[in-house]
C-alpha cells in the first residue's frame, strides 16, 4: 500500500499503538504544530485501514480544495459562530454504527496553552472513549497507549489529558504548550 511505503518506509516513521481504536470514539491528536501534522495523519489513517473524520477550520474548504477535504473526511468548523457542533456531533455518535472523529485540543498550529474542551464533551454526551493520539517528530513515532472515558469530571480529565502529552515534541515545540497543570 502506497501510503505504507511513504509514512513507514519513505519518511521513516514508526508506530507505537496498543490501543485498539474502537468503532465509536474521539481520537484527540496531538501536538498540533504545524500542516504536516495533518499529512502524516492522512498517511497513517490510509496505512492502517481508518475511516475516521477531522475538524477543520472553514476557511479550508472554498473551491475544490472544499471538496477534496470532504472526500478525505473534513467537516468545516465556523470559529466565529457559536452553535451548537459539539451537540449535533455528538447526536451523530449516537445515532450511527461507526464514528471515529479526530480532533486536535489546541484548535490551532500556533501555541495555545488553554485546549479547547469540545471534544471532550462530544465524547461525554455520546458516552463514547477518548484515544489519546501523539505525533512524536523527535522520535518520529506515532504514538497512542491511552484511551479515557469521560466521566463528567472536566478539570480533572482534562489534565489527565495533557499531561499524557506532555513528553512528545511536535514539529515545531517551541508551539506546544500543555499550559498550567
Amino acid at each position: 500500500m502506497l501510503s505504507r511505503f511513504i509514512l513507514y518506509k519513505l519518511l521513516g516513521w514508526e508506530k507505537f499503538v496498543n490501543i485498539p481504536l474502537p468503532d465509536k470514539c474521539i481520537i484527540c491528536l496531538a501536538p498540533h504544530t504545524s500542516n504536516w501534522d495533518f499529512i502524516l495523519g492522512q498517511l497513517y489513517t490510509r496505512a492502517e485501514g481508518l475511516n475516521s473524520k477531522f475538524l477543520m477550520k472553514k476557511e479550508w474548504f472554498i473551491g475544490p480544495l472544499g471538496s477534496f477535504f470532504k472526500k478525505l473526511g473534513g467537516i468545516p468548523v465556523w470559529r466565529s459562530r457559536h452553535s451548537s457542533m459539539t451537540d449535533r456531533l455528538a447526536d451523530l455518535a449516537e445515532s450511527t454504527p461507526h464514528f471515529q472523529l479526530c480532533v486536535t485540543p489546541e484548535g490551532t498550529r500556533s501555541l495555545n496553552p488553554e485546549w479547547k474542551k469540545g471534544f471532550y464533551f462530544i465524547a461525554l454526551k455520546a458516552n463514547i472513549p477518548i484515544v489519546l493520539y501523539a505525533l512524536d517528530y523527535q522520535s518520529k513515532t506515532i504514538h497512542c497507549t491511552k484511551m479515557i472515558m469521560p466521566n463528567g469530571n472536566v478539570e480533572e480529565q482534562m489534565k489527565e489529558i495533557k499531561l499524557y502529552f506532555k513528553n512528545f515534541k511536535g514539529k515545531f515545540p517551541e508551539k506546544f504548550s500543555i499550559g498550567e497543570i
